[in-house]
């Protein structure tokens, strides 16, 4: 697997639109995090924030990719791990919350990323992934940009829908929990300019709710269906009114008598 380009995206995160990204999302994944319970949670990728901050389980973790900056990672208080997505140095089944950060739109095989997230994650854990809308005035401008002009997001990005997503997750038994959309503000790149975009957050809230730049969605991996193997008993045991041993031994006996002798 290639190393995925840090340093363009990392480039782009100290800019005025990166900043105002990751804001938004640390208060949303603050939000977010704040209600799930277990032991180990990780962040997988972008040190710039802590996605855990207001996360209380005992452990936390960040993995991070050999080219990802150590200096931001070293700035919280979380056990340092270096690996790759697609091969989690983690047991099966030992993991209660993973966090992806724009994870799955540059990595080379998103698909196996979630299948490693699956196989880590114990039922009933949380995923909670966030990355840019395609759907969107940035996703407009950032593919018009690719045939003319300078991209205004990472060029190396490949943006993955909330749909297509989603049936990832469905796929994996992964049952969506809640999400979230935001940053509606046009794409500039200006820092005075965006900042006089502020009343765009409330208007796009409330009249265009699913075209916001980013989005963060939640998923509970549940537990594979169960079904009965085998035919079912044909006596059925009659429901006893008093609760007395004695009265309910004596019925169920009797009730089976009468269906023996016919």
């Amino acid at each position: 697997m290639p190393a995925p380009p840090w340093s363009s995206w990392e480039k782009w995160l100290q800019s005025p639109p990166g900043r105002y990204v990751l804001g938004w999302e640390q208060r949303c994944f603050d939000q977010i995090v704040a209600d799930v319970f277990g032991f180990h949670a990780v962040q997988i990728g972008l040190p710039q924030i802590n996605a855990l901050n207001e996360n209380r389980m005992p452990l936390h973790a960040i993995l991070i990719h050999s080219n990802d900056s150590r200096i931001d990672a070293a700035r919280f208080n979380w056990h340092l791990i270096e690996g790759n997505a697609t091969e989690l140095p983690f047991a099966s089944e030992s993991l209660d919350l993973i966090v992806l950060p724009h994870v799955l739109e540059f990595a080379a095989d998103p698909h196996q990323i979630l299948r490693e997230v699956d196989r880590v994650l114990r039922p009933e854990g949380r995923l909670i992934i966030s990355g840019f809308n395609p759907a969107s005035l940035w996703g407009a401008r950032q593919y018009l940009s690719r045939l003319i002009g300078t991209p205004y997001l990472p060029r190396d990005g490949q943006f993955i829908s909330l749909i297509r997503i989603k049936d990832w997750l469905e796929l994996l038994n992964f049952s969506l929990d809640r999400g979230h959309f935001g940053c509606y503000k046009f794409p500039l790149q200006g820092e005075s300019v965006m900042g006089r975009m502020n009343f765009l957050e409330k208007m796009g809230n409330r009249w265009w709710p699913i075209f916001g730049a980013v989005f963060l969605v939640s998923a509970i991996k549940r537990h594979q269906g169960m079904r009965l193997i085998g035919p079912s008993s044909k006596v059925r045991i009659p429901a006893i009114q008093q609760l007395t041993p004695a009265a309910e031994r004596s019925n169920i006996q009797k009730h089976l008598k009468n269906n023996n002798s016919k």
